[in-house]
């Protein structure tokens, strides 16, 4: 059971470090393809936000942005994959803030085809929150060092 175990965790975190990996590659001075995606969806987030809160947010570089996450996807993949729930609460942090700002289905009608893919996506990340939200719960769940049962001593008198 400890391989499948090792196993399934090699290939969940597989998604997310190779991911991260390619990102990496590509990231450049600019932040890459990664980072251009993100500077529309994440303005019209801060203006939201902004005007939700009725406070002016500083300015942040989306840039930097990509680069946490993947920083966070990196890091998370591979302490995953050790066994750590500490890499799996980077993995559900990261998902926790780029899933909703990524796949945003929520800004297009129904009618519209981006809706489908941006829900579907949306939907597949939320099924990888939940697997990590299990991992965590069922992590905690179990006992630290379970104590063995000794047998009875018998008296030989």
């Amino acid at each position: 059971m400890g391989f499948v175990s090792f196993l399934g965790r090699v290939l969940f975190a597989s998604i997310f470090i190779l991911s991260a990996w390619q990102a990496f590659n590509e990231f450049g001075v600019d932040g890459g393809p990664a980072a251009k995606d993100l500077v529309p969806k994440f303005d019209v987030f801060k203006k939201n936000l902004s005007s939700k809160l009725r406070i002016e947010l500083p300015h942040i570089d989306v840039k930097h942005l990509a680069a946490a996450t993947v920083a966070l996807k990196g890091v998370g993949g591979i302490l995953f994959i050790l066994n750590s729930s500490f890499g799996a609460s980077l993995l559900l942090l990261q998902l926790a803030f780029t899933t909703p700002l990524i796949y945003d289905f929520y800004n297009y009608s129904p009618d519209n085809t981006k809706f489908g893919i941006l829900l579907n996506d949306f939907l597949q990340h939320a099924a990888l929150f939940g697997a990590l939200l299990f991992f965590v719960g069922m992590k905690n769940s179990i006992p630290k060092r379970q104590l063995k049962k000794k047998a009875p001593k018998t008296k030989t008198g």
